[in-house]
């Protein structure tokens, strides 16, 4: 049997800002619509929330009767899914999408858009509404304006893939008079909705989220319509402004200017981009671009930064990308002639827009590089010197050379020996001694070789020519052999710094949080002799390596900026963050060494705010143990701090009730209620207080050389229900160095634990003495008793404040007497741990150091 795949069906949404826009309504008419055109459509469930124009849009569509669930004593109706899917129409229609169903269901739907995602896997369309408050995304913003968070919510995807969003629109003011009408809530509500939800600014945030929300969408329908249908061109449906900047000074005032026009027409966005060259020798450093992405972001627009191999189409391909109406560019910065000998990035974008306008914006910095910044320099001072020797020197020893063996060569062979000459002083010493070279090659040529010789007269026109184009081709020839060795020097270069990189990246991740490491990795990588980081505030250095830089952090020390020029002075400094200056002493620092010390820095504020996150994780920890220790207090002591005060008040009530004539042996066990119960609320509070004390650390142990045994013995003779066991000892054990008073509280609360496992004849106390590897002679007393155990894995957890593990009884103590035990042992310099008895049991044991006679 052959079965076709079932076609899900289509959803639609009526999208409102607020309660009571119509959404309801609106969906009811569109039932109704659907029903008069012969579609079958049935309400699966609706809320007219006892509204008499929505209860009247019903009309004759068919209500599926709604499932009844006892819900914490109440009836509640739920949309009956299982009756819809057998009734099984074109249409249902649905309210409030986002509604958290009632009641345990056998589907496991906990919301109703899983039931609305069910009827649609069965191939009904379905017809719902939603606010613009329950969607998932928007729930913190939602909190934010209006100070309630809405606990029912939709994911947005399931919102998103509808069919059709139809927004159902009404303004601020329009709502609240419906309001106060009465037609949204019921009488007694409305003036509690008005001054809270429903005011008026709450109402227009909400209604520019939902319009917002809304024409994303759109927009992104729109842009998925353009891929399918290879759409190239610009379809300017909303205001977008791509500025192109390029890393310069000016960039940040374009961003400003880009900024204005999109802020004139409601909804308008703008992007800046920044297009680096393919072949990655300039470009900006990753720093610099990252300022920029942050003022993009802090002026309300984006930052993008792409390859390309021509800067023009990288621009106009991002433009197009996001379908942006017009294209910002600034004033060129070059020259009037090098403009017109080739054309720059804005007339070439200007060329190519197409159907894109094009901003030409002028700004301090158009037509003006070559007076403010000067020629960079990629040869030495020698290599120049010698270029220019060559250029000198080497052409008229050239001309000397030919003149003097004229019968060897001809003018063409003369040409091509002096173009030779102008190629050699390009190599040596870059461009202006190559145009040296060839004006003086050019004079040789025509002085000594063309006739009428010893003169500068040419009498042949061709000859004249000649001269003309060996000017031009030496000047071609020097310029593209320049360029070439500047490339080859700044390719060189960029990968001297990618591996310089590399290494540091790799050596970072074996480095740790040791700063003096990195410290010496930076001062090693970039030929420093010292390196320190410095406190700005202070003036104190935090770490420091090899021959430190000198002086307070404030000294008129330069600092290495983006695009400076080079250090004059053997010391400089760069900020890191959190207040941290990194100083450098050595050698002078050049500009292009900026990307290596401005990675540095980036690793020293990362491993700063990384010891701020661990300080703050660890602040935060302490908070929530300290908040966990409180809630577990009020927990345990609510009810350990009501049970003795009951048993004092009831003993006394009856003592004092002239009533009741107690006899002698009545009255007597009264007052042991009395007593009991008040030396346990006393045991208790002591407890509290101890551990109070020791989580401030203000206990301080007060030692003298004391006999461990011996405080054992008086204080399981004061110790209710422990004054048979016996304490075993050996005669010569040494004695103890201790606090007496904290000694005799550790063994109370360590007795007292036993005992309340098992009964005293099951509890032995045992004293010896041994020598420990690490810490000398030493003292144990070990309490065996034979109750229950406790479990291998839990012998540490029983040391912890609130812990009661085994089977004591709810409620017996607070679980915080080994805890406090524990701390005050800790406090004498001793230690108490927990073993398992052989046999069966728990065995606590106390260890203090023993005093010999060399200690005396």
């Amino acid at each position: 049997m052959h079965t076709e795949a079932m076609e899900r069906g289509a959803l639609r949404v009526y999208l409102g800002a607020a309660p009571g826009v119509g959404k309801t309504y609106a969906m009811l008419a569109e039932g109704l619509r659907r029903a008069e055109r012969g579609t079958d459509v049935v309400i699966a469930f609706v809320e007219t929330h006892g509204r008499a124009r929505t209860e009247a849009a019903i009309g004759g569509l068919e209500v599926v009767p709604r499932r009844q669930i006892d819900h914490a004593g109440l009836a509640v109706g739920e949309l009956d899914l299982p009756a819809v899917l057998a009734r099984r129409p074109d249409v249902a229609l649905v309210d409030e999408l986002a509604h958290t169903n009632a009641g345990d269901r056998p589907d496991g739907h906990a919301k109703r858009w899983q039931d609305v995602e069910a009827l649609l896997a069965a191939g009904i369309d379905v017809i719902t509404t939603v606010n613009i408050q329950h969607l998932e995304s928007l729930n913190d913003v939602v909190a934010s304006i209006t100070g309630i968070r809405q606990r029912e919510t939709v994911p947005d995807e399931v919102v998103r893939a509808a069919a059709t969003i139809e927004l159902v629109d009404m303004s601020p003011q329009a709502l609240r008079r419906r309001m106060a009408h009465g037609n949204v809530y019921a009488p007694d509500k409305v003036d509690a909705a008005l001054a809270n939800y429903f005011r008026e600014g709450n109402l227009g945030a909400l209604r520019e989220l939902a319009l917002l929300w809304l024409a994303d969408r759109v927009d992104a329908g729109l842009e998925r319509y353009r891929g399918q249908h290879r759409i190239a061109g610009s379809w300017p449906t909303r205001e977008r402004v791509v500025v192109g900047v390029s890393g310069g000074p000016e960039s940040l005032a374009l961003m400003r200017r880009a900024a204005r026009i999109a802020s004139r027409t409601a909804g308008g966005e703008w992007l800046a981009v920044y297009v680096s060259r393919r072949d990655g020798l300039t470009g900006v450093p990753p720093d610099a671009l990252e300022r920029w992405r942050v003022a993009a972001v802090e002026m309300g627009g984006g930052f993008q930064a792409v390859v390309a191999h021509d800067s023009a189409d990288g621009l106009l391909d991002v433009a197009r990308g996001v379908n942006a109406s017009q294209v910002l560019i600034g004033a060129s910065r070059r020259g009037r002639l090098s403009t017109v000998l080739r054309p720059g990035v804005g007339e070439e974008v200007i060329a190519r827009s197409g159907e894109i306008d094009v901003h030409v914006v002028t700004h301090d910095y158009a037509r003006r590089s070559g007076q403010e910044r000067a020629r960079r320099r990629t040869l030495s001072r020698a290599r120049l010197v010698a270029g220019y020797l060559v250029a000198v020197l080497g052409t008229a020893l050239l001309a000397l050379g030919l003149y003097l063996t004229p019968d060897l060569h001809g003018l063409p062979t003369e040409s091509l020996l002096m173009l030779t000459m102008v190629v050699g002083a390009a190599l040596v010493g870059g461009l202006w001694p190559a145009v040296l070279a060839a004006l003086l090659a050019s004079v040789a040529l025509n002085f000594l070789f063309v006739p009428p010789t010893r003169t500068l007269t040419i009498a042949d026109p061709e000859n004249a020519f000649a001269i003309a184009v060996f000017v031009l081709v030496g000047v071609a020839v020097a310029s593209v052999v320049d360029r070439s060795a500047r490339r080859t020097a700044e390719a060189v270069r960029a990968r001297a710094e990618a591996n310089a990189l590399a290494v540091l990246a790799h050596s970072l991740l074996h480095s740790g949080d040791d700063r003096v490491e990195l410290l010496r990795q930076a001062g090693e990588v970039l030929g420093m002799t010292g390196a320190a980081l410095v406190d700005g505030g202070t003036g104190e250095a935090v770490a420091v390596w090899g021959d430190a830089p000198s002086g307070p952090a404030d000294a008129e020390t330069p600092r290495l900026r983006a695009g400076a020029a080079p250090q004059a002075a053997p010391e400089a400094r760069i900020e890191v963050g959190s207040g941290l200056l990194l100083m450098l002493r050595g050698r002078s620092l050049e500009a292009s060494d900026q990307s290596l010390l401005t990675a540095y820095a980036a690793h020293f504020a990362v491993l700063e705010e990384r010891r701020r996150a661990r300080a703050d994780a660890e602040a935060t920890q302490e908070l929530a143990e300290g908040n966990r220790t409180k809630t577990a207090l009020l927990a345990a002591v609510s009810h350990d701090l009501r049970t003795p005060l009951s048993a004092i008040k009831a003993a006394s009530s009856s003592l004092r009730n002239t009533a009741i004539a107690w006899s002698p042996e009545d009255r007597e066990e009264l007052l042991a209620t009395v007593e009991e119960s008040a030396d346990r609320l006393d045991a208790l509070v002591a407890n509290l207080l101890d551990m109070s004390r020791l989580q401030t650390g203000s206990i301080t142990s007060l030692s003298a050389e004391i006999d461990l045994a011996s405080v054992a013995e008086w204080t399981l003779r004061s110790l209710p229900g422990a004054e048979q066991i016996e304490v075993a000892a050996p005669d010569d054990l040494p004695p103890v160095t201790a606090d007496p008073g904290l000694l005799e509280r550790v063994i109370a609360n360590v007795v007292e634990n036993a005992l309340k496992h098992t009964d005293a004849a099951s509890v032995a106390v045992s004293a010896s003495g041994w020598t420990s590897a690490d810490a000398g002679p030493r003292v144990s007393l070990r309490v065996v008793d034979r109750g229950p155990g406790v479990p291998a894995e839990s012998l540490e957890r029983i040391f912890e404040p609130f812990q009661r593990v085994g089977d004591v009884p709810a409620g017996d103590g607070v679980g915080l007497g080994l805890a406090v035990a524990r701390g005050l042992m800790e406090a004498m310099g001793g230690a108490l741990t927990a073993e398992e008895t052989p046999g069966g049991g728990l065995t606590l044991v106390i260890d203090l150091p023993a005093v010999t006679g060399d200690s005396r």
